[in-house]
């Protein structure tokens, strides 16, 4: 009889510790966002992309080696905070910055829709329709930008939407000491 009880609430003790865990870890006040990339100081993931629009080149590493910096940008259509970023990445790319897109996990009709829609900002975009890319980036989730400085190499990466206060405070700085 004890061991019945036992079967019956071990599910109900598993949820309360799992949810205790939870609780805790999130009263640390930890931001995922604060996760740092194993890439910082490395050279992006090989990657060879299928390009979105028709007759555009594919999204490759050489699309990196411009002599300037770039900035990647993670997106897809059915991501509520890719359209609260959008108006940065458009001010970047009036800049004259070199920004490089890729469609995660997104129909290639519905990505195109939402650039003709907010604005293209991107110089070259590829397709992720596996998530493979974003995999081999360590892409917690769209959006996701990476700076890439004219060498090559990843300098900064940030999980969620550049707002008008990321851009200031965190990825302008980066264009000018790098540019």
């Amino acid at each position: 009889m004890i061991a019945r009880r036992l079967l019956f609430a071990a599910p109900l003790i598993g949820l309360a510790g799992g949810a205790g865990a939870f609780y805790a870890y999130m009263a640390t006040g930890r931001d995922p966002r604060g996760v740092p990339s194993v890439l910082v100081g490395r050279p992006p993931p090989p990657m060879d992309l299928e390009p979105l629009h028709e007759g555009e080149p594919r999204l490759t590493n050489a699309a990196f080696a411009v002599g300037r910096p770039s900035v990647l940008n993670f997106f897809a259509s059915w991501c509520a905070p890719c359209r609260i970023e959008h108006p940065q990445l458009l001010r970047l790319a009036r800049d004259g910055v070199n920004m490089l897109g890729i469609a995660y996990k997104d129909r290639p009709a519905d990505a195109r829709r939402f650039l003709a829609e907010l604005g293209d900002p991107f110089r070259v975009i590829g397709q992720d329709s596996s998530g493979r890319t974003a995999i081999e980036f360590g892409v917690y989730g769209v959006p996701e930008t990476y700076f890439i400085d004219g060498r090559g190499i990843v300098r900064w990466r940030f999980a969620g939407a550049v707002t008008p206060e990321v851009l200031a405070d965190e990825l302008r700085p980066l264009l000018r000491r790098w540019s």
